[in-house]
C-alpha cells in the first residue's frame, strides 16, 4: 500500500486499516497534515467503506450546532466513497497527529479513491465522484 504524491491540484487525509485492503498492518495511521500544522488528515474504513477525515485548529465557524452535537463542533471534516458531498461532524477525538508528515504546499495526495491538495489557502479533499469539501481557518466549504 503505497501513496502517492504529486505536485499539482489534489487534496489529503488518511488513516486506512490495512487489514480491510488484505495489506500488512501499518505501524500508524496513514495520513498528513499541512506544513502549518493546522490541518491534519487521515484515511480509514467506516461501515466497510473508506473515508477521510480532516480537523483544522482555531477555524472561524459559521455552522450552527446540531442540538444533538453536545461533543466538539466546527472543526472536523469527512467524505466517504459514496458520498454525495462532505460532511461537517461532531466529534470528541482529533486526528491531529505531530507524526503525520507534512504535505507540502502546492502538492496533491491520492489514495483509495480520495484526493487531497494542500495549497496555503487550505486544503481540499475529495472522493473519486469529485463530492468533498475545502477547508482553511477563514471558511469552509462543502460540495
Amino acid at each position: 500500500m503505497s501513496y502517492r504524491l504529486l505536485r499539482s491540484a489534489g487534496v489529503g487525509v488518511a488513516l486506512l486499516f490495512a487489514a480491510t485492503c488484505g495489506a500488512a498492518a501499518q505501524d500508524g495511521p496513514i495520513g498528513f497534515q499541512s506544513p502549518s500544522r493546522h490541518i491534519a488528515c487521515q484515511l480509514f474504513t467506516v461501515e466497510r467503506s473508506n473515508a477521510v477525515r480532516c480537523d483544522i485548529t482555531n477555524a472561524t465557524v459559521n455552522a450552527k450546532r446540531p442540538a444533538e452535537c453536545d461533543l466538539d463542533w466546527g472543526g472536523a471534516f469527512e467524505i466517504d466513497g459514496r458520498a454525495q458531498s462532505g460532511r461537517r461532524i461532531c466529534h470528541g477525538d482529533t486526528v491531529m497527529d505531530a507524526a503525520l508528515p507534512p504535505l507540502p504546499y502546492g502538492s496533491v495526495w491520492q489514495r483509495a479513491g480520495f484526493t487531497c491538495k494542500s495549497e496555503t489557502s487550505g486544503m481540499t479533499c475529495f472522493n473519486a465522484d469529485r463530492h468533498g469539501f475545502t477547508i482553511s481557518r477563514g471558511a469552509q466549504t462543502l460540495f
